[in-house]
């Protein structure tokens, strides 16, 4: 493919989508920028402050657990407090549990923080989603996520080389920044973006007609629906790897934390590299069999670790995973808004 028609083909992806869509990209570009805690949190807990490797993955996993509190949290908050709202507070609140890890030393204090964390990261998606499935139509959906995808992930390369290269200031730095981040990105949203939620449907005397709410139950008893969840609950279980797993398994061949740096920047660099690429390889397939391959990339990659012992072995791992993420993660976004209910206002179809 040449230099022109890579152009073209970035001109077209980038094309025809709303302002509002824009400044919903730059507050998800600037809040990755700053996105430290967990990328170094496993290193931070065993390396600065003692912990065991245990511990280090206790603590990841609690930051998982209150992620699966905070998505249907995020959901409902969506519904009822409305888009705008709801990202605001929970980007609020990120940034107080990033700041106060720079405090919290004790073992349970940052159980406490990063379980809280977790809730509010995820309870922030929701709305990310719902807002752009409101603004963006829907044969533009996958374009969208596909392009909010891409500037999370240009932030999280920034942060990734920056937060290595920076770790001589300290893990409580990258903290604080983290914070200020977090913060700066609900600053955006408040001064940039209006509420999309649907207005309530009236009947022809102007009386507000009461819609029937979709309740998790509900959700979960739509066969399609809930096969996909199920199963991305499993893509999930594998993916902690690379904030557990691929860190301390460098630290365990005496890597340093800028090497740890530098090899998981590999991620956000090839979805910033090739993320239009694999778009235009991926459109118009099978969701099916792009979510069966992504699954089997994520595997082969994540399981390779084992086996690397250098950065670039380890960074090659990376990519082989990446690639999987890549195909996930706009095609998974797209299935879930097609096949979630479609009930007015209903954050749970995006």
């Amino acid at each position: 493919m040449s230099i022109a028609s890579l152009g073209r083909a970035a001109r077209t992806t980038v094309s025809g989508l709303p302002p509002g869509f824009w400044w919903l990209w730059t507050s998800t570009l600037v809040n990755r920028t700053g996105a430290f805690v967990l990328t170094f949190l496993s290193l931070y807990l065993t390396q600065e402050l003692g912990y065991s490797a245990w511990y280090a993955g206790l603590v990841i996993a609690l930051h998982g657990l209150g992620g699966v509190a905070g998505s249907p949290l995020g959901g409902m908050l969506t519904d009822r407090w409305g888009r705008r709202p709801t990202m605001i507070s929970m980007h609020l609140a990120g940034a107080a549990c990033a700041a106060a890890l720079a405090v919290v030393s004790s073992a349970w204090g940052i159980a406490v923080v990063v379980l809280l964390m977790g809730v509010a990261m995820q309870a922030v998606r929701p709305a990310i989603s719902a807002m752009i499935a409101d603004m963006v139509p829907e044969s533009e959906l996958r374009r969208a996520y596909a392009l909010n995808y891409w500037a999370l992930n240009l932030g999280f390369a920034v942060a990734a080389l920056g937060g290595g290269a920076a770790i001589f200031l300290g893990y409580r730095t990258l903290f604080v920044a983290d914070a200020v981040a977090t913060a700066l990105c609900a600053v955006i949203v408040f001064m940039r973006l209006g509420e999309t939620r649907p207005e309530a449907r009236v009947d022809s005397a102007g009386v507000k007609v009461e819609e029937q709410r979709v309740t998790v139950l509900d959700v979960m008893k739509d066969a399609p629906f809930r096969t996909l969840v199920l199963l991305n609950l499993l893509v999930c279980l594998i993916f902690t790897a690379p904030w557990v797993g691929l860190p301390l398994t460098m630290a365990g061949e005496g890597l340093s934390a800028d090497s740890y740096g530098m090899v998981i920047a590999v991620n956000g660099v090839v979805i910033v590299a090739l993320q239009l690429l694999v778009n235009k390889i991926t459109d118009k397939r099978s969701p099916a069999a792009l979510l069966t391959v992504s699954s089997l990339l994520f595997a082969v990659g994540t399981g390779a670790t084992a086996l690397a012992g250098t950065p670039l072995v380890f960074a090659a791992t990376v990519v082989v995973w990446t690639l999987g993420e890549m195909v996930h993660v706009p095609t998974n976004a797209a299935a879930t808004a097609r096949l979630a209910p479609s009930t007015p206002g209903a954050a749970t179809r995006a």
